[in-house]
C-alpha cells in the first residue's frame, strides 16, 4: 500500500473571466505522505484557495489528477464526491462557519447524521471530541455564546467527527488574534501527531508554518519551492 494520501499531477485549473482566461493553477505537482502536516503558502491570488477547493472535491481541475487514497477523484461523478467529502475529508475554514440555532454539541453531531447511527452514538461521540479539543464545558453554548477561538475549536471537532483521513484547513487562524491562533495550531499538532490524521493548512501567515512538518509555497499557481521543517535541537 502506497504512504502517499494525496498525489496531484499536472493539475491546472482555468476560469473564464470575460474575454480573458484566468490560469488560476498552471501543471502543479504535489505528493503528501499519510500523516503529514502541510503548510501552503503565498500571496492573495497565487491560487492557494483554488487549491483546496480541489483537493477537497468542491471544484474540478481543467487537466490533471487528483489522487486521494489510491483513487483518481477527478473521474467521480458528483454522488461518489459526496461520499469522499463526508467519509474522508474534514474542513475546517476561516470563519467557523457553525449553525448559529444550533448549540456545540448540536454543530459537531451534525456531520455523523448522514451516516447509519444512532442518535445516542452521535451524542457521545460529539461529547468526547468536545472534550478532546478542551470544551467539555461549554457544550450547551450556541456560537453566539462562544469565544472566536472557541467556536473553532467546535469546527475542528466537527471536522474529525466522521474519522476523516485528511483535514482541509483555510486560514483558520485568519480571525484570530496571535495566542488563540497559535493555541489552535497546537491543537491542531496534537491532533495530527496522536490521531494521525494528516492536515493540510493554506495560508500566507509565515508564523503558521513553524507547527508544519513541510511548508510549500505557491505563486502564480505553481509550486515554486518546498521546505522541509529542521529537527529542534537544544540551546
Amino acid at each position: 500500500m502506497s504512504d502517499q494520501i494525496l498525489v496531484i499531477e499536472n493539475l491546472s485549473r482555468t476560469f473564464n473571466a470575460g474575454k480573458h482566461k484566468v490560469h488560476a493553477l498552471k501543471e502543479t505537482n504535489i505528493s503528501i505522505g499519510k500523516g503529514e502536516f502541510v503548510a501552503i503558502m503565498g500571496p492573495s491570488g497565487s491560487g492557494k484557495t483554488t487549491l483546496l477547493n480541489i483537493l477537497g472535491c468542491l471544484d474540478k481541475p481543467t487537466s490533471g489528477n487528483v489522487i486521494l487514497d489510491g483513487m483518481n477523484v477527478t473521474k467521480l461523478g458528483e454522488k461518489s464526491l459526496y461520499w469522499i467529502r463526508r467519509d474522508k475529508i474534514g474542513f475546517i475554514f476561516q470563519s467557523a462557519n457553525l449553525i448559529p440555532i444550533l448549540n456545540a454539541v448540536e454543530n459537531v453531531e451534525l456531520p455523523m447524521e448522514c451516516k447509519k447511527t444512532s442518535k445516542d452514538e452521535r451524542l457521545k461521540m460529539a461529547r468526547y471530541l468536545l472534550k478532546l479539543v478542551g470544551l467539555e464545558e461549554r457544550m450547551k453554548q450556541k456560537p453566539n455564546q462562544l469565544s472566536a477561538g472557541e467556536r473553532q475549536r467546535v469546527a475542528i471537532a466537527r471536522a474529525i467527527a466522521n474519522k476523516p483521513s485528511i483535514i482541509l484547513a483555510d486560514e483558520p487562524t485568519g480571525n484570530l488574534d496571535s495566542e488563540t491562533g497559535s493555541t489552535i495550531l497546537e491543537l491542531l499538532t496534537k491532533l495530527n501527531q496522536n490521531l494521525g490524521i494528516t492536515i493540510i493548512i493554506v495560508t500566507h501567515d509565515e508564523n503558521m508554518a513553524f507547527y508544519a512538518s513541510r511548508k510549500m509555497v505557491i505563486e502564480d499557481g505553481k509550486i515554486t519551492n518546498i521546505f522541509v521543517k529542521r529537527t529542534k535541537t537544544s540551546s
